[in-house]
């Protein structure tokens, strides 16, 4: 398997060059990709002290290394492009044909990004905050403030989908755990069936959520396989006989589930 190093390299934090740069790199299998995140290269000196690292992983894989950079400032991308490395300038790329087309110069400050949504920066905050409030059942209390509640046995994957729709898109995501005694009188719990239109479910293989239960409690009867399947099966019917939309959570991950879930549901 051949090595190649990319460099995500950014005059803020990085995280975009990063998230667009890696989801580029997953179309290509056979490759080891070294990962090096340099943020608030914001300066031409900073940007020279860098480029030692790139030539040095040239003469180290024996290819020149992938450059992945969000940087506004032109002169720093140009020193970048002029280093040898396979240079892919994100908002070079972007940002000229944007310009033609408005008619006006972008902005020259770095941060752009994060301060045309200061609304919606807070709207996550507060969405997360809400989340971790309404994790797994913990309070009753403000349902009714909740864009959706997801419901389903412990361990399938309710609270990194709930933190996940609260961080990336401000949605105030509740989760509530179907427990043995709801699955026994095969009846919601609590308050759940008076926000019905509210309610989504995820289930999961019984044989993964053994694993993942196992780790937990290695050897109890809440981790056993056939406790897992009976819980799953119980919480299937349940969920079928009271109309509660649900997805299988065993090989999805969770970009996908809370995509699914925001497609279904018609939250924006």
């Amino acid at each position: 398997m051949s090595s190649r190093t990319v460099f995500f390299i950014s005059d803020g934090t990085g995280i975009t060059a990063e998230t667009l740069g890696l989801s580029l790199l997953a179309h290509f299998d056979g490759i080891k990709f070294k990962q090096v995140r340099l943020p608030f290269t914001d300066s031409l000196q900073k940007a020279r002290d860098v480029l030692p690292r790139v030539t040095a992983a040239q003469i180290e894989d024996g290819d020149r290394p992938i450059v992945v950079m969000t940087i506004v400032s032109p002169e720093v991308r140009e020193l970048f492009q002029k280093s040898g490395a396979l240079c892919l300038d994100l908002f070079g790329t972007f940002i000229k044909p944007l310009s033609v087309e408005f008619g006006q110069q972008p902005a020259q400050s770095t941060g752009m990004a994060r301060r045309t949504a200061t609304d919606e920066y807070h709207d996550r905050i507060d969405a997360i905050h809400y989340s971790l409030g309404h994790d797994d059942g913990v309070t009753e209390a403000g349902m009714d403030e909740a864009d959706v509640i997801l419901v389903g046995v412990s361990r399938s994957g309710k609270t990194p989908t709930s933190l996940y729709l609260a961080m990336q898109f401000g949605i105030r995501a509740a989760n509530y755990p179907l427990i043995p005694e709801d699955l026994e009188r095969m009846a919601l719990p609590g308050e759940l069936a008076q926000h019905r239109d509210k309610l989504y479910g995820l289930t999961i293989d019984p044989e993964r959520l053994h694993r993942v239960r196992n780790e937990r409690r290695p050897g109890s009867h809440y981790a056993s396989l056939e406790n897992c399947r009976k819980e799953i099966r119980a919480a299937e019917t349940l969920m079928r006989r009271e109309g509660i939309p649900w997805l299988d959570s065993s090989s999805r991950s969770v970009e996908e589930i809370a995509t699914m879930i925001l497609q279904h549901k018609k939250l924006k």
